[in-house]
């Protein structure tokens, strides 16, 4: 009895271990057949589904045959699992790509939002004066008046870079800039001159 126990402990363990096996080769390959499948490959290009395909069969079908040697119901089960993980990642793939893509596109959009982060922050500064200098508050009333079209389109612009500043977005640094256009166009309509000192300065 200990000995037939120990068998199906033994035989469990290897199923386990070659079903995993087994899902990660055919979700892995199906991916990457999805990621690779693109309307005009480039020409003269080595095929990567080609190549996606023939590593994952290299994989999932010694997968299959292996415990199938041992015990046929074991390459049935097998089989069954591996196609049910091939449904499953032809179905999710859309999901896992676009992740992977926003993933990838915040990674290279990271320098840039720094750099736009360290612009806004100066752009923030010259305009805190306007609300925290008694002097600038007195002396220039119009940038803090939201009735006038300048100061609107600046506060408009003001609250669209905060909102996209939180994360890497291609369109943070392109808010940033309409945010300095904005504000200097405000400057200007409410006749402020150029290179006004900032607060503590």
């Amino acid at each position: 009895m200990p000995a037939f126990a120990e068998s199906v402990l033994f035989g469990a363990l290897q199923l386990g271990f070659w079903g995993a096996v087994l899902v990660c080769a055919v979700a892995a390959t199906v991916l990457a057949v999805r990621r690779h499948s693109t309307p005009d490959p480039p020409v003269h290009a080595p095929d990567p589904v080609f190549w996606d395909v023939f590593m994952g069969s290299a994989v999932a079908i010694p997968a299959i045959l292996i415990p199938t040697l041992a015990s046929p119901w074991s390459g049935a089960i097998l089989a069954v699992l591996g196609t049910g993980a091939g449904v499953a990642a032809y179905w999710g793939s859309p999901q896992i790509l676009a992740w992977q893509e926003r993933r990838r596109q915040q990674r290279q959009d990271k320098p840039a939002h720094t750099a736009a982060q360290a612009v806004h922050d100066a752009l923030l500064a010259r305009w805190s004066r306007y609300e925290l200098d008694p002097a600038c508050c007195i002396d220039y009333p119009a940038m803090t008046d939201v009735r006038l079209p300048e100061t609107s389109a600046l506060i408009r612009a003001m609250r669209e870079a905060e909102q996209l500043r939180p994360v890497p977005h291609q369109g943070y640094a392109p808010a940033v800039v309409r945010f300095g256009v904005a504000l200097a166009a405000a400057e200007r309509a409410a006749g402020i001159p150029a290179g006004l000192p900032a607060v503590g300065r």
